[in-house]
């Protein structure tokens, strides 16, 4: 199952012009590479839904850990996993 997955920016790290930008998003601890190209107005500290690699939306704190707990506790975190 493909599912979009609620994570908290921890930096932007590049930023090529307003619209390209790229950051770390931490996964309950796992951090990723993600672009932030779909979310302009998200900034470090904010949390973001991830769908393959790209943020597609904001989300409040307090869903975010909703989802990340419900995600965790039906296995759909494994991809998260370093390899």
């Amino acid at each position: 199952m493909c599912l979009a997955i609620p994570g908290k920016i921890a930096s932007i790290t590049e930023q090529l012009d307003e619209t390209f930008r790229m950051g770390k998003v931490s996964f309950g601890g796992i951090v990723k590479d993600v672009n932030l190209m779909m979310v302009p107005e998200a900034q470090p500290g904010d949390y973001v839904l991830v769908h393959v690699g790209v943020a597609i939306s904001t989300v409040d704190e307090a869903e975010a850990h909703k989802t990340f707990e419900y995600l965790k506790q039906i296995g759909e975190l494994e991809d998260l996993e370093e390899q």
